[in-house]
């Protein structure tokens, strides 16, 4: 199982990843082009993971499968979503993601310590006072010009991408060369250094946030609502969160009016495509943190079942795949016909 089902994420991944990189070729939209990035990096991840299990870890193989899972996957798929909700009031939320991921690592420094290997205090420091001030450029954005929030998020990543390349590459490992769970035989980080390792938080948390949280945003964008809760206005913390808890208020409300136009068949595709992306964010989050505390048989399961989920939600939303093709050819797969415009709400 752990050649089988790294071997089945990567091959699907890098047909998603040809799937979307040919709709960004023709639509040319740059959540398109992010969300591919982003699905490479899946299949070279998974990819790492089958070669390992197959024919053996190395040194070079291990330092490619941390930088690209630990740091690379969830930040860039995420920052597509950021993109595809440039327009929104999502930069709050990006924010406060990338506040809590630098927090965030506050705790994985203690847990670190408690394992005998502390991460030092200055890039403890570090660590947050990057997120924290990432975080207040993303949330004045968003108050002043919402345009800008996914090109800054874009440019504060590939700043941290550009560190973490030079960090990982760098970095002295612990003998062999690489650490396996000596149960499972499922890689562990616990070779990297503890500075190095208290890095992840900002870029997991931030980047698998923003895509499962954005994608049930936009499925309550589409579905039928039933407003309990309004908010208008106010302070800009203060309003930001009580208008965020308009929607997760109302969010719930509306689950039974989407589960009737669901049943009639007229829910927009959108509902369910979305919710099972937000599910195929959800799934290989848990299992990469329960990694992280030493429980790693799910991992390997919760990377396939996360692309399968993700595979399966774009493929649900006709607005997004109206049609299907070969990629980068002509060649015509399948054409489905586009839904009418739902009502105004």
């Amino acid at each position: 199982m752990n050649i089988a089902l790294p071997f089945l994420s990567s091959v699907l991944s890098f047909a998603f990843a040809a799937m979307v990189g040919d709709q960004w070729l023709r639509r040319r939209q740059p959540y398109q082009l992010v969300w591919t990035i982003g699905l490479l990096w899946y299949g070279i991840s998974a990819g790492t993971e089958f070669l390992g299990s197959a024919f053996g870890w190395s040194e070079p193989l291990y330092r490619v499968w941390y930088l690209i899972g630990a740091f690379g996957v969830a930040s860039y798929l995420g920052l597509g979503t950021v993109f595809l909700l440039n327009r929104t009031r999502f930069g709050y939320f990006v924010a406060f993601s990338l506040f809590a991921g630098g927090l965030f690592s506050i705790l994985a420094a203690a847990a670190r310590a408690k394992e005998g290997v502390p991460a030092s205090n200055g890039a403890v420091l570090t660590v947050v006072a990057f997120a924290t001030v990432g975080a207040l450029a993303l949330a004045i954005a968003t108050r002043f010009d919402r345009r800008l929030v996914a090109p800054l998020t874009a440019g504060i990543l590939v700043v941290a991408s550009a560190i973490v390349v030079a960090l990982v590459l760098s970095a002295p490992l612990l003998s062999p060369g690489y650490a396996l769970d000596p149960t499972t035989g499922v890689p562990i980080g616990t070779a990297f250094p503890s500075d190095l390792r208290i890095l992840t938080p900002p870029f997991n948390i931030t980047g698998a946030f923003a895509l499962v949280f954005g994608a049930i945003y936009s499925a309550y964008i589409f579905m039928p609502k039933r407003r309990l809760l309004r908010v208008e206005g106010g302070p800009p913390v203060i309003g930001a969160i009580g208008r965020a808890a308009a929607i997760v208020v109302n969010f719930f409300a509306s689950i039974p009016s989407a589960v009737r136009s669901f049943r009639a068949g007229t829910l927009n595709s959108r509902v369910p495509a979305t919710l099972l992306i937000a599910l195929g964010g959800f799934v290989p989050g848990l299992t990469s943190g329960l990694n992280r505390f030493g429980i790693t048989w799910s991992f390997f399961l919760g990377e396939l079942l996360g692309i399968v989920f993700i595979f399966v939600g774009f493929l649900v939303s006709i607005e997004v795949f109206s049609d299907i093709r070969l990629p980068f050819t002509r060649i015509l797969l399948v054409r489905r016909n586009q839904p009418e415009p739902p009502a105004a709400a």
